[in-house]
């Protein structure tokens, strides 16, 4: 998965249980693609600072994540729902029964996630 995907899942998901102070300068850098030097100077503190900060903070997201795993969760019902949604739209193509089985399989391993 792409880096910035899986930093934004990340925050999405764990962003509200960093402080509020972590938040803005994880967004700012993170999200909003200013430079740490750029950060520094918007919060007035050190280049250095701004950088130990968003570190601190993955490290911290990254924790949450290896605890709960709701990311990891997340994705995989994402990807039983597209497998749905594909072969609904390939329904005509597909055996009824054999249709019926594979979705069947996908929204047991969605329930199983829930």
């Amino acid at each position: 998965m792409d880096e910035v995907l899986r930093q934004t899942l990340l925050y999405d998901f764990y962003g509200e249980l960093l402080t509020k102070h972590q938040q803005d300068v994880y967004e700012t850098v993170v999200q909003n693609d200013l430079s740490y030097s750029e950060a520094a100077e918007m919060f007035g503190i050190s280049r250095q600072g701004v950088h130990e900060l968003v570190k601190r903070s993955v490290k911290i997201l990254e924790e949450y994540e290896s605890k709960l795993h709701l990311v990891e969760r997340f994705l995989k019902i994402r990807e039983n729902v597209q497998q749905i949604q594909y072969l609904s739209s390939h329904c005509e193509t597909i055996e009824k029964e054999n249709l019926a089985r594979q979705v069947s399989e996908l929204s047991s391993r969605i329930l199983e996630e829930l």
